[in-house]
C-alpha cells in the first residue's frame, strides 16, 4: 500500500533500488466518482510517499506513470502534447494531473537538473500513456474486460458511449517506452527527466463501436447493446501526440490497434475457453516483431 510511508521507507532501505517504476494507483474513472478520498489518497499522497522514500534512499532513476487524462480536455481533434495545459474533470483525472504538478515540484526542488551530480543523483520523468488493452486485465469498467466477461457468460456487453474516441494500444507498447525512458535516466542523461506521451499513431484512434467491431472479427460471439442510462461525465474525444517519444527516444508502436485488439481477443478466448494464459507467447511475438522492425527494445 503506497499510502504506508513507513513501510515504503523500510523497503527502500532494505533493497536500495537503482530505478523505480511507479505505477500503483486507483486507476478507474467511475470508481473515482464513488470514492474520491481513496483516489486522492492513493494517487497523490501515495506518489508523494514513494518520492520521499526514493529521495531518502537516493534512488538514481524514477519513472512515474500517470495517464493520458492529465490534460485539460478541450474535446478537440488534435492530439495533446506534453506542454499542453493540465486539468481533469473527474477525480481520477484531476488526481493524476496533481501528480504531474507534484512531479515537477520535486524535479524543481529536490531533483533539480542544475544540481544533478553534485547535490543529488536522481533523475525523475513522468510517462502519460494512452488507453491500454491486453490479456490479464480484470478491472471493472474497462471496455475489453467488459467485452470478454460478457461474452464468456453468453451476454451482450453494455456500452455507454459508442462514439467516444480513445488512443487504443496494447499494454506492451507503453511498457517498452517506460523501459527505454528508464534506461536513459539510468545512463544519467538529464535531457530525459521530463514528461513523455506514449500513445498510438493517429490512425489507431478508434471509437468504442469501431473497437468492438474489430473484436468481433476474431471473436464472432461478441455482441453489444447501448446502455442509455445516465452516467457520470466521461471525455468523448481523447488523442495523444507522441511525436516527442518517437523523435527523441526512438520509441515506436510495434502493433497497430487492429493487431493489438487481435492479440487481446485471442488472449481472453484462450483463457475463457481453454484456461490457457498466452502472455509469454504474446510477449515473444511482440519482441520478434520489434526485431523485424528494427525498433529499440
Amino acid at each position: 500500500d503506497v499510502r504506508d510511508g513507513e513501510k515504503l521507507n523500510k523497503i527502500f532501505r532494505q533493497y536500495q533500488p537503482e530505478i523505480v517504476f511507479h505505477l500503483a494507483a486507483q486507476p478507474l474513472v467511475r470508481q473515482s466518482y464513488q470514492d474520491p478520498v481513496t483516489t486522492y489518497e492513493t494517487n497523490v499522497m501515495g506518489t508523494l510517499k514513494v518520492f520521499e522514500a526514493a529521495r531518502a534512499a537516493a534512488v538514481p532513476a524514477i519513472v512515474n506513470i500517470t495517464t493520458d487524462k492529465v490534460y485539460e480536455n478541450q474535446e478537440w481533434v488534435w492530439g495533446y502534447r506534453e506542454n499542453d495545459p493540465l486539468g481533469g474533470f473527474d477525480p481520477y483525472a484531476s488526481s493524476k494531473a496533481a501528480v504531474e504538478i507534484l512531479s515537477k515540484s520535486y524535479r524543481d526542488s529536490y531533483f533539480n537538473l542544475n544540481d544533478y551530480g553534485t547535490k543529488h543523483h536522481t533523475l525523475l520523468a513522468t510517462a502519460r500513456a494512452g488507453n491500454v488493452i491486453g490479456g490479464g486485465d480484470w478491472a471493472q469498467d474497462r471496455l475489453m474486460v467488459d467485452i470478454a466477461r460478457a461474452t464468456a457468460e453468453g451476454k451482450k456487453v453494455k456500452i455507454r458511449s459508442p462514439q467516444a474516441i480513445r488512443p487504443w494500444q496494447h499494454v506492451l507498447e507503453p511498457l517498452s517506452g517506460y523501459l527505454r525512458l528508464g534506461q536513459k535516466l539510468l545512463e544519467g542523461d538529464k535531457a530525459y527527466a521530463q514528461a513523455w506521451n506514449f500513445g498510438p499513431k493517429e490512425e489507431d484512434n478508434l471509437t468504442v463501436e469501431a473497437f468492438i467491431h474489430q473484436v468481433q472479427k476474431h471473436w464472432p460471439a461478441v455482441n453489444y447493446e447501448i446502455d442509455a442510462n445516465h452516467h457520470p461525465h466521461e471525455t468523448l474525444t481523447l488523442r495523444l501526440d507522441s511525436s516527442k517519444a518517437r523523435n527523441r527516444l526512438g520509441w515506436h508502436s510495434r502493433w497497430t490497434s487492429a493487431e493489438a485488439i487481435e492479440q487481446t481477443a485471442k488472449w481472453y478466448q484462450a483463457y475463457y475457453q481453454n484456461n490457457y494464459l498466452m502472455s509469454l507467447q504474446q510477449l515473444q511475438v511482440y519482441y520478434e516483431d520489434s526485431v523485424k522492425a528494427s525498433i529499440p527494445r
